[in-house]
Order: structure tokens, then C-alpha cells, then sequence
């Protein structure tokens, strides 16, 4: 148990590696920043589409079948995004959009992008740990897969939170704490998985998260890359974010 737990935590930790990148810059840059948003919004895209909403409609077909299983996880789909943007909806704006607008929006969406990821982490915590508790070699080749995609998300994370606040303590805390969802997921998860948790539920989640990511990169990440000028830029670092996660979960 205790190396099973120990394979969870290093993948988890590997988002706050993430959230250090940002951190070596001396000097804030537009650039920088553009290319990691397109880069999150990348990470977010891909891995909603290929990795979460898939694995949701795979785990409700053994109890609806295919098509039924489809149409569940695409209400749930929709239905994280409802609720994101419910939240959005009723998160106050500041006043002053010229002084305050551009930061308060990283800001907001830093926080955003560090909730979601901590849901998507805790399953993905409970996998690692259950894996590597019954076939070790397997963990290790799990938790590696999940660490290389992990430190992307990690900037995603601390990236508009450092450039809109410059508290580099701040943007690495949230991107660690969305990493420390991982081992508490493996935690959580191996004690309530046989009381609370089923299949079902999980995948409901699954959907709903995959949801809210895609909200989150059309909604908040892009637009607000947009506004640097640096389309080009925003446009490589999406096609980036998309191979390194495409690359990471065939390494899965």
C-alpha cells in the first residue's frame, strides 16, 4: 500500500513541477503568457475529448449499452457546463475593467482551471493507487504516463495566476494543491470505494469535468489569450498541449 501511495503522490506532484515553469521568468512576458494559455486550452481540449468523456461512456455502457451510455454521458457533458457557467454567471466583475479586467479575469480563471483539475486528478489518484496495489510494474508505467501529463495541467494552473497577481508563492500553492488531489484521491478513494463510490458515479463525473474543461478553454482561456495579439502564438501552444497529452495517454 505504502509504495502504491508513494507512485500516486509523485504523479500528483508532477502538476506542481508544472506550476514551477512559469515561476524562472524574471520579467512577466506576453509571449509567455499567450503560448501557455494556448497551451492549457490545448490540454484541456484534448484530454476532455480523448481521454474523459471516452472513459465515461465506457463506463456506463456495461449498465446502459452503447448508445444509452452516449446520451447519458453527453447530458452530463452539457450539464458541467451549465454549472460553470451558472458560477461564472454570478462571480462579480470588478469595476474598473481597464485597471482591473485582464488580471481579475486570469486570476478567476487560474482558480477555475485549478478546481477542475483537482477533479479530474482524484480519479485518476484512485487508478494509480489501485493499479500499482495489484500489478506494481503497471503502476510504473501509469504513473509516469499520468506525471508527463500532469505538469502541463500544473501550468495551467499557476500560469494566469502568476501573471495576474505576480505572487509566484500563490500560482505554485494552487498548482500544488490541484496535484495533491491525486494521492487524497487514492486515499479517499480506496476506503469509500466499496461504501460510496460506484461506476456510475464516477462516470457522471468524468462527464461533467470534461465539460466544464471544455467551458473553461472556449469561455475563459482563449478569449483571453486573444487579447495579447499574439494569435500565432496562442495557436502553436494548442497544438502543442494537444500532442504532448495525445502523446502521453498512448504511452498509457
Amino acid at each position: 500500500m505504502g509504495y502504491a501511495f508513494l507512485l500516486s503522490l509523485l504523479a500528483g506532484l508532477s502538476t506542481a513541477v508544472g506550476g514551477l515553469l512559469p515561476l524562472f521568468q524574471k520579467k512577466i512576458s506576453s509571449s509567455f503568457l499567450c503560448f501557455s494559455l494556448g497551451l492549457s486550452a490545448g490540454v484541456m481540449v484534448y484530454v476532455s475529448f480523448m481521454e474523459i468523456l471516452p472513459e465515461s461512456i465506457h463506463m456506463l455502457s456495461g449498465a446502459f449499452g452503447d448508445k444509452l451510455s452516449g446520451i447519458i454521458a453527453l447530458g452530463c457533458f452539457f450539464l458541467g457546463m451549465l454549472v460553470i457557467a451558472m458560477i461564472d454567471r454570478f462571480v462579480p466583475e470588478e469595476e474598473n475593467p481597464h485597471e482591473f479586467g485582464r488580471e481579475f479575469s486570469l486570476q478567476k480563471m487560474g482558480l477555475f482551471s485549478a478546481l477542475v483539475i483537482a477533479i479530474h486528478n482524484f480519479p485518476e489518484g484512485l487508478a494509480t493507487f489501485l493499479t500499482a496495489y495489484e500489478d506494481p510494474s503497471q503502476g510504473i508505467s501509469i504513473a509516469i504516463a499520468i506525471a508527463l501529463h500532469n505538469i502541463p495541467e500544473g501550468i495551467t494552473v499557476a500560469a494566469p495566476i502568476y501573471h495576474a497577481t505576480g505572487r509566484k508563492g500563490k500560482a505554485f500553492g494552487m498548482s500544488l494543491l490541484s496535484g495533491i488531489a491525486e494521492p487524497i484521491g487514492a486515499l479517499v478513494g480506496f476506503l469509500l470505494l466499496k461504501t460510496l463510490f460506484t461506476a456510475d458515479i464516477l462516470a457522471y463525473v468524468y462527464a461533467a469535468v470534461a465539460g466544464i474543461m471544455i467551458y473553461l478553454s472556449f469561455d475563459e482561456i482563449l478569449p483571453t489569450a486573444e487579447t495579447y495579439g499574439r494569435h500565432h502564438l496562442v495557436i502553436w501552444g494548442i497544438l502543442l498541449g494537444m500532442l504532448i497529452m495525445g502523446v502521453s495517454l498512448a504511452l498509457l
